[in-house]
């Protein structure tokens, strides 16, 4: 989730945005679905045609993709379906998946040309598996969650935002309870337990703190014999959010700075305050302790010289995210196709993508939005400038330069949002 975006609701029992690791697994928070009970379909239709029971095609490889269904029906057995990017088991690179979740197993494919290579590259046996979220054993990776099975074999995967990854914890760790109702009902409880008021943003919040006159100051702090500059008492933070009307209680600010910790708007510095990142409930991993001390995190960044940065204006970067989420894209030089993380900013208008096997948060590529084309392309058959068999759910953004950009949604309803999206900001 973008950082600036805000959450609905208002705080009302213990606060537990986040997930515990626990057997069976804990509850999610903000994942922005609909009332309790209802499992919403989100990433639409799969590249690929999805398995029927009863009707399974175990010989086919290379399955053509399938256009997304009016009023976003899920297909039965299917509890959620989409892209998440998984850590491998040997080597621990990242690759893009697409992932199936059904009762009692959670499938991942690869893709290859835009469609799903079947059958599955692997699956996680759910039975008596333990869920880790959020997850912060990746420092660059705050988007996590952890499985852990019964034979002890982990799975890390990565969402493209904080909505998604807490949407997909909540209904696989619902997968994990589908025998137990009564933690299922639990868990619909604890999920909206604590939300930021609507008219309040992470963003925002962050803007006051730097603010030079009603803002938190950093100053040096001494833990354990050494001297930290630019850092803040965990306990003076829990001050300062109440006192500026950002939080009504202690409980909840810990928890609203945990929130801040968990976006890499903040970082603990120190013995004491890293030791309680550890804990798996968001609500204690931020201290309310005049011992603890924290940092902004760009206190902490790397310096990048100028020959390391890439040719990207400070400008563009800057607007406000409003829609992000992997796309498919064709490449302009070997015409391939691979899974992307797109981010549309407005003031100024951009579109930039991003590389999800890398660490790095920053884009491989993006363009200006201001005087360019979007159009839905034909779902049958091929359309002229597609390279290879990919079909279905494809559009295209002609830049004011006249590059053509070849992009593929997930779903008809996902690529009308992207093209409704983009049309406002050309």
């Amino acid at each position: 989730m973008d950082p600036r975006e805000p959450l609905a609701g208002k705080p009302h029992q213990k606060s537990r945005p986040g997930l515990t690791s626990c057997p069976g697994g804990p509850a999610a928070a903000g994942s922005g679905r609909g009332p309790a009970g209802r499992r919403r379909r989100v990433g639409g239709a799969s590249w690929a045609q999805r398995e029927r029971s009863g009707a399974r095609r175990s010989g086919r490889r290379g399955t053509a993709p399938r256009a997304g269904r009016a009023g976003g029906d899920m297909e039965d057995g299917v509890l959620k379906e989409g892209f998440l990017v998984k850590r491998g088991h040997i080597v621990h690179n990242w690759k893009v998946r697409w992932f199936i979740l059904r009762q009692n197993t959670l499938l991942y494919y690869k893709l290859q040309g835009g469609r799903k290579v079947t059958p599955p590259k692997g699956r996680i046996l759910l039975d008596g598996c333990t869920i880790t979220c959020p997850c912060l054993e990746y420092e660059n990776r705050p988007l996590l969650i952890k499985l852990k099975t019964q034979t002890s074999t982990e799975y890390f995967l990565e969402a493209c935002s904080r909505e998604e990854r807490d949407a997909w914890a909540f209904e696989i760790t619902g997968a994990i309870h589908a025998g137990q109702p009564g933690k299922v009902q639990q868990l619909h409880i604890l999920r909206n337990s604590f939300k930021l008021p609507p008219h309040i943003s992470l963003h925002r919040i962050v803007d006051k703190l730097h603010d030079s006159s009603s803002g938190i100051r950093p100053s040096p702090n001494m833990e354990q014999g050494s001297t930290y500059k630019k850092t803040f008492l965990g306990s003076s933070l829990v001050d300062w959010l109440i006192s500026n009307s950002f939080a009504a209680s202690r409980l909840e600010a810990v928890t609203l700075a945990s929130m801040l910790m968990e976006e890499n708007f903040l970082r603990p510095v120190g013995a004491r305050s890293t030791g309680a990142i550890r804990s798996g409930d968001l609500a204690e991993q931020f201290l309310d302790d005049s011992t603890a001390l924290y940092t902004f995190a760009e206190s902490c960044k790397k310096k990048i010289s100028p020959k390391e940065d890439i040719d990207l204006s400070t400008v563009e970067l800057s607007g406000t995210v409003v829609k992000q989420g992997y796309l498919a894209k064709q490449g302009h030089k070997r015409k391939n196709w691979k899974v992307r993380r797109f981010v549309l900013r407005k003031d100024p208008a951009f579109l930039h993508y991003y590389d999800p096997s890398k660490e790095e948060n920053r884009p491989v590529g993006g363009f200006s939005l201001r005087g360019s084309l979007v159009s839905a392309l034909e779902d049958n058959g091929v359309p002229a400038g597609v390279k290879g068999n990919v079909q279905g759910n494809l559009f295209k953004v002609i830049t004011k330069d006249d590059t053509h950009y070849y992009i593929q949604a997930s779903s008809k309803a996902e690529r009308s949002e992207w093209i409704e999206a983009i049309k406002k900001l050309t």
